[in-house]
């Protein structure tokens, strides 16, 4: 059983990775985005309510958030283990996950964060807005949205690295290279 949390920054292959890993391993991945978009097209009580903020061009808050994500952690898929992708964000929700982790009589094996040079994630990013025609995404756009990753995550990555659960990962070669990295770095 593998309880993980796979954080990085925009560009570094968190999503390609976290599919392949629970491929590998047999267990779910818990996307924060799937989360919402699950419960919005499901409209459940809590689809509708983050959708009035979503529709708004608002950002769910965590008290949404934190309510879809205990509601998910519960379900049976993720007794074996699972990996979360984009929760948690905040030493709030740090605590907030603790609190669901805690009443499940589980915790977290390792957080797996991937790193990677910014001047290569920038050229990453600037090489999928050109496939993907994404005008809006340009190099300051990128660098700034790069710069508020590392101003919001570096506390978090704080949190476990005193608790002494962080594996850093190389997030830069081949996806198998990577995939192959993330795989000796997981608890046996």
């Amino acid at each position: 059983m593998t309880r993980m949390l796979i954080i990085g920054p925009p560009g570094a292959g968190k999503g390609t990775q976290a599919e392949r890993i629970c491929d590998r391993l047999g267990v779910p991945a818990i996307s924060t985005g799937d989360i919402f978009r699950a419960n919005i097209k499901e409209q459940t009580e809590l689809g509708r309510e983050a959708q009035t903020y979503t529709d708004a061009g608002n950002l769910v808050p965590d008290s949404v958030t934190n309510r879809m994500v205990r509601d998910r952690l519960s379900q049976q898929d993720v007794e074996q283990g699972f990996l979360l992708d984009g929760y948690p964000r905040t030493v709030a929700q740090v605590e907030e996950l603790d609190r669901i982790l805690e009443a499940n009589g589980v915790s977290l094996d390792v957080v797996l964060l991937l790193t990677a040079d910014k001047d290569e994630l920038v050229a990453r990013l600037l090489g999928r807005a050109r496939e993907q025609g994404r005008t809006d995404d340009t190099e300051d756009v990128i660098r700034h949205r790069l710069d508020v990753y590392d101003e919001q995550t570096a506390p978090v990555v704080d949190v476990y690295e005193q608790r002494g659960i962080v594996s850093r990962v190389d997030g830069l070669g081949s996806i198998d290279e990577v995939t192959e990295r993330i795989l000796t770095e997981l608890p046996s």
